[in-house]
């Protein structure tokens, strides 16, 4: 069940949040086109601080996954995203339980 997430917690500037979604809506788009082992990718906003986001991605494989961060458009496209933002931290799970 060793599936790899890429997950991030984003803290918006006030003001941008929807620019935020729209950029992070290219960046996942980008990334789906050019990186056909990620499976899926969510973006979750706070229902009570419209702020704070999370996100995350399921991956074939965090070979596949170290490939996407390691290209200069990854860099490119999550640097527009994180302008955005006050504070963000990048984690990568692995599926323990799924119910």
């Amino acid at each position: 069940m060793n599936e790899p997430y890429a997950s991030g917690d984003w803290v918006v500037m006030q003001g941008r949040e929807k620019e935020f979604v729209e950029r992070w809506n290219e960046f996942l788009e980008w990334t789906r086109t050019a990186f056909t082992e990620c499976k899926s990718a969510r973006l979750l906003q706070d229902a009570e601080d419209s702020r704070h986001f999370v996100s995350f991605a399921n991956w074939d494989s965090a070979e596949a996954r170290q490939r996407w961060r390691s290209t200069p458009e990854f860099a490119q496209k999550f640097g527009v995203c994180r302008t955005l933002c006050d504070d963000f931290r990048g984690t990568d799970y692995t599926l323990s339980a799924m119910v």
